[in-house]
């Protein structure tokens, strides 16, 4: 007897499971190319772009300049391209070396009881004061600019991580391997290097990504007072602190698409370092 297609049971669809770390995962590469593209952007927009030209001043949005052209006839599509460069290569920098002196301070906590002691103390001195006033003044002594600001930021925004990094290591000093090592007779430093600081480096990775708004709004915020980066360079900050002179007037598109891009970098940044922290922590990896 022959049968027909309907009396033939169909299969079931396959329900393609996916994680929490693999949506993270996929996540943070579509987030980490948009922040490459706005990086790379700043060095491959043409300089020439940027002269003034009287006959194209103070035009709206349309097509031809899509953030529309400033005061001087300045394309600011290609102003605030180039002003984003500037704030994530400010921001990678301070924020790599406040994770370094994050990192060298969480480790010599684990040197001893006097070191430790030190450690905690500037820590809380640190974080007693507020971190724009401490960056200013850090800012102003290093005679301001690219360099000032990265020392500034560099040496104002380590303390929230050394306080993570030092509780790690604590706990990690009482390991079993780590007392093991210690009874053979390795050394405070050889413990440190071989032992501790491997277990560091997800968390300084997470920190610095975690870093990276902070560090981008402090330098856009600083330079927009007068006190950051120079004027002669499109940084955000000082669109913006040029744009306000002129809102008045109604070119809030000066003011605008450049404050809404550094945005998105921002939140892209903090949206990477929420991901990655879930990649690097096993208990999340099932969900």
């Amino acid at each position: 007897m022959s049968r027909s297609w309907s009396d033939i049971p169909s299969r079931a669809p396959v329900k393609i499971r996916v994680n929490r770390r693999k949506r993270s995962f996929v996540y943070s590469g579509l987030v980490s190319l948009f922040i490459l593209s706005a990086w790379l952007g700043g060095y491959l927009v043409d300089s020439a772009v940027l002269d003034t030209h009287l006959a194209n001043r103070n035009l709206s949005p349309s097509f031809a300049h899509l953030f529309g052209t400033d005061w001087l006839g300045r394309d600011m599509f290609s102003r605030t391209v180039m002003g984003l460069g500037i704030s994530i290569q400010v921001g990678f920098i301070a924020s790599a070396c406040s994770c370094l002196i994050a990192a060298i301070l969480g480790l010599t906590a684990a040197m001893g009881r006097t070191a430790d002691a030190i450690v905690s103390w500037l820590i809380d001195l640190f974080l007693s004061v507020p971190h724009l006033v401490s960056l200013i003044l850090i800012a102003f002594v290093f005679g301001g600019g690219m360099k000032g600001i990265i020392i500034g930021i560099a040496f104002t925004h380590w303390p929230s991580l050394a306080r993570i990094i030092r509780a790690e290591v604590l706990q990690l000093r009482s390991a079993e391997y780590v007392l093991i090592s210690r009874k053979l007779g390795k050394s405070r430093l050889w413990v440190a290097s071989r032992h501790i600081f491997p277990h560091l480096l997800p968390q300084l990775l997470v920190g610095l990504l975690l870093l990276f708004p902070h560090a981008i709004l402090h330098e856009a915020a600083v330079t927009f007072i007068g006190l950051g980066l120079s004027p002669h360079q499109p940084a955000i900050g000082i669109i913006l602190s040029e744009s306000m002179r002129y809102l008045s007037t109604g070119m809030w598109w000066l003011a605008f698409f450049p404050g809404i891009c550094l945005l998105l970098v921002v939140r892209s940044f903090d949206r990477v370092g929420e991901q990655l922290r879930v990649l690097v922590d096993p208990r999340q990896s099932q969900e």
